[in-house]
C-alpha cells in the first residue's frame, strides 16, 4: 500500500506542476494520468493477491480435532 500512496503523490506532484507550466501542461498531465493508472494496477494487484490467499485458506481441508472411539 506504500507504494500506491507514492504513485499517487507522483500524480499529484505533476498535476500540480501543470497548473503553473502552461508550455508543458498537456505532458504533465499525460504523465499524471500514467502515474494514476501505475497506482491503479498495484491497487488491483494487492487486492487480487489478498483474495487468493483468502480462496486458498478456505479451500484448505480442516483436519478433525476430536474424533470419538
Amino acid at each position: 500500500m506504500e507504494k500506491v500512496r507514492r504513485l499517487r503523490a507522483m500524480s499529484s506532484l505533476c498535476r500540480q506542476q501543470a497548473a503553473y507550466n502552461s508550455m508543458n501542461k498537456w505532458k504533465l498531465l499525460a504523465e499524471a494520468e500514467y502515474w494514476d493508472h501505475l497506482a491503479d494496477l498495484e491497487l488491483s494487484s494487492h487486492f487480487q493477491q489478498c483474495n487468493a490467499i483468502g480462496l486458498n485458506e478456505v479451500e484448505q481441508p480442516q483436519a478433525i480435532t476430536d474424533a470419538k472411539y
